[in-house]
């Protein structure tokens, strides 16, 4: 079997996902739903002098819970797409901070996953938090 990280249909998001390549995220599936995806806070994405915009953090997260949910159902040919999404900022994240998102999978309905995404700074401080829907369908792309 090959690794998650090697499915075909994770190569394809990682092909595709241009907002991911720009703003410099990256990610290693550890486990079916469980993500481990990594960026630095660079000056483009601060919405003050020192600390990052609330939309990068949220896209962030997105994608976090997002590669989480996809790792679960990419093996039965399925790709997913956000539903609704809840976001807690608890700390700023400031310019150089070098975070990590970590999902996890709480649920799992026939198409509906529930995932919850949280980001560590580089001295282990949770700074932000995510609890997602997600819907499952047939990965369709054309010929």
């Amino acid at each position: 079997m090959i690794s998650l990280n090697q499915h075909p249909l994770i190569q394809k998001y990682i092909e595709h996902n241009a907002f991911g390549s720009f703003i410099g995220m990256s990610f290693n599936i550890t486990q079916p739903s469980i993500v481990e995806y990594s960026m630095t806070i660079r000056p483009e994405h601060l919405a003050t002098p020192k600390a990052a915009h609330g939309g990068l953090i949220a896209g962030f997260l997105d994608a976090v819970v997002g590669v989480g949910a996809l790792s679960v159902v990419c093996e039965e040919g399925m790709i997913v797409s956000t539903v609704e999404m809840k976001v807690s900022y608890f700390e700023p994240i400031l310019l150089d901070d070098h975070v990590t998102g970590i999902s996890k999978m709480l649920k799992r309905g026939k198409r509906i996953l529930f995932m919850e995404g949280e980001i560590f700074n580089q001295h282990g401080i949770l700074v932000a938090k995510a609890s997602a829907t997600l819907n499952a369908y047939p990965a369709q792309f054309p010929a």
